[in-house]
């Protein structure tokens, strides 16, 4: 930083009263400010009711102070150039890199380095670097050389930047000039006109009314014309600030180190694998992409992403979940430059290694994982009754379960393994498949979102329904045995080579059969799993069966079938609930 911005500048007050800083940089610490009548860098072209000398000239984070205004500038930036400046200058931003790590909730912690010149005891401070959605409760400001102790005795933080509306509040019931621009001779013409703000129709909060302005005695809904405003009025600031009552043993110059948790940051992970005409081995590109929506400018930020489900208490109260350091493992990004990845605590950390801006409103993706020859499988699933479902309690219902879905679809699947060409923790996002054409050209054949998956886990993502896949579900068969005073259906000794087991007299149950139909209308083989519910009841058997199964948890089983070109399979079960 240069040095005559880090110098202490005393100008004898026109009147007392603090006024913020007006430079446009980001994460800079703002002075305390009087108006002052000495060191008038340049003339004002508009008139003013009193010299208004104006602040040097800095250029930070893009923004130049003075603003630029002409003579058809709006009011707004006329009152921005009669701002005088004055009095002492409490500290400034050093020029170290900041620090950023987001988190994918929306939140995010940022460290910044603050120069301060203070003196021993009480210092009062006021600091503009902050964001516009920062914890007020979460900051901690510390001397990292330890040299020094700094104390907090009191912290005011102001998110009411001024505006014009809020100007008109601190003005109503004063008379003050409004600019009227009317069409002369096709020449524009400025006339001033006096009104008095009656009602300025700024609501505390959010919110507006009707402005009532009385102009030549008489009152009027809206405002007269542009208004032009003497001064700042007491008490504002130009954009959120902390104001701190700041206590230290030692007196001097000193590069603080400010951290606290602000919303307004996002981050997540895309990726694209891209498969060949033919075949299931894919390369795979992932992105991250970041948000800020802090209302803060950061230059040359050092930034990391927190993956994982990090326990956070949002501000209404409610709970919400984001999500010892192992080797770090480097991933690929563009221009050679690393990735790092570490696991810290119980979560995964991604580093970007090179320091980069990030604007407010700015989206940002950076790529961060890259992978050849990724082998994925291919899976046709038909869950006829994929909206039936055990909910705990006995289902006597005989016409649930009945409705047919005849969708079969595709999932694809494959591991996050070394030996697979991955192996790395892979933060959840969203998960896009392409597939080359003949000609070469990239087409879209599905996407899906992927949680957060350590390394050795299988990932499998639906990614659409096939168009060639068809499968059918039908009823054959329901008989219940509810009263035991009834006698037995003898439809049942058909499962039983033709004799009623004894327990089907003294036990109440449930016998109901199906008959799954599939059809591969593909030019090549498939295989297709066919996944049952078992949704009557908790303790069940399966009596009856025309291929075997898998049970894949306590209510659903599954059937794994391999269909040619233009073949239909039937699959027959008989289930057995029993209580």
């Amino acid at each position: 930083m240069k040095n005559k911005e880090n110098e202490l500048l005393k100008l004898e007050p026109l009147h007392p009263g603090p006024l913020p800083r007006m430079t446009g940089g980001e994460g800079e610490t703002e002075s305390l400010l009087t108006l002052g009548g000495v060191a008038e860098k340049e003339k004002l072209n508009h008139t003013s009711p009193r010299p208004s000398p104006l602040l040097p000239k800095e250029r930070r984070g893009g923004t130049v102070w003075p603003p630029v205004c002409d003579s058809t500038s709006n009011s707004f930036c006329h009152f921005l150039r009669t701002v005088s400046a004055g009095c002492v200058v409490a500290a400034m931003s050093a020029s170290a890199e900041p620090a950023l790590t987001i988190y994918n909730q929306n939140f995010a912690v940022v460290r910044d380095t603050v120069s301060m010149d203070l003196k021993s005891g009480v210092n009062t401070v006021r600091f503009g670097g902050a964001t516009a959605h920062v914890e007020p409760d979460s900051v901690i400001l510390r001397d990292p050389s330890g040299k020094r102790r700094l104390q907090i005795l009191e912290q005011n933080y102001r998110n009411d930047p001024v505006s014009q509306e809020l100007l008109l509040s601190l003005f109503e019931g004063k008379t003050i000039s409004f600019q009227k621009i009317r069409m002369v001779n096709n020449t524009q013409e400025r006339e001033m006109v006096s009104g008095k703000v009656i009602r300025s129709g700024h609501v505390p909060g959010g919110g507006s009314e009707q402005p009532i302005i009385e102009v030549d005695g008489k009152l009027q809904f809206s405002l007269p014309g542009e208004p032009i405003f003497p001064s700042l009025g007491d008490d504002t600031v130009l954009k959120p600030s902390f104001n701190w009552l700041l206590q230290t043993d030692k007196g001097g110059k000193l590069d603080a180190e400010v951290g606290y948790v602000t919303e307004g940051f996002t981050w997540e992970a895309d990726y694209n694998l891209v498969s060949p005409e033919k075949g299931d081995d894919v390369d795979l590109i992932g992105w991250v992409t970041i948000g800020n929506n802090s209302g803060t400018v950061f230059e040359n930020a050092h930034i990391k992403l927190m993956a994982g489900d990090v326990n956070k208490i949002q501000r209404n109260g409610d709970y919400a979940i984001a999500g010892n350091g192992a080797v770090p493992m480097a991933m690929t990004i563009g221009g050679g430059a690393p990735v790092t990845e570490k696991t810290f605590d119980d979560f995964h950390l991604y580093s970007i290694a090179r320091p980069t801006t990030l604007h407010d409103r700015e989206t940002k993706q950076v790529e961060f994982v890259k992978a050849t020859g990724v082998h994925t499988t291919a899976i046709y699933v038909y869950d006829g009754a994929a909206e039936y479902g055990f909910y705990g309690g006995l289902n006597q219902d005989s016409g649930y379960g009945t409705q047919c879905n005849k969708k079969v679809a595709i999932y694809r699947e494959f591991i996050n393994a070394e030996t697979n060409k991955l192996g790395m923790p892979l933060p959840k996002g969203r998960l896009r498949f392409y597939r080359r054409d003949a000609d070469g050209q990239l087409e879209f054949v599905g996407e899906n979102t992927i949680d957060h998956t350590p390394r050795n886990e299988t990932l499998r993502i639906t990614t659409g329904n096939a168009f060639d896949m068809v499968g059918e579900r039908i009823r054959k068969n329901y008989v219940s045995h509810l009263n035991l005073n009834d006698p037995v259906d003898p439809s049942v000794a058909a499962n039983y080579g033709g004799k009623i087991p004894d327990s089907y007299e003294s036990t109440q149950w449930i016998d109901e059969s199906f008959e799954i139909k599939l059809r591969n209308r593909k030019k090549e083989p498939a295989r297709m799993r066919a996944v049952e519910h078992l949704y009557r009841w908790s303790n069940w058997s399966i009596v009856a069966k025309s291929n075997d199964f898998k049970k894949t948890d306590s209510q659903t089983i599954e059937f794994n079938v391999m269909l040619q070109p233009d073949e239909e399979k039937i699959i027959t079960y008989t289930v057995h609930y029993t209580w």
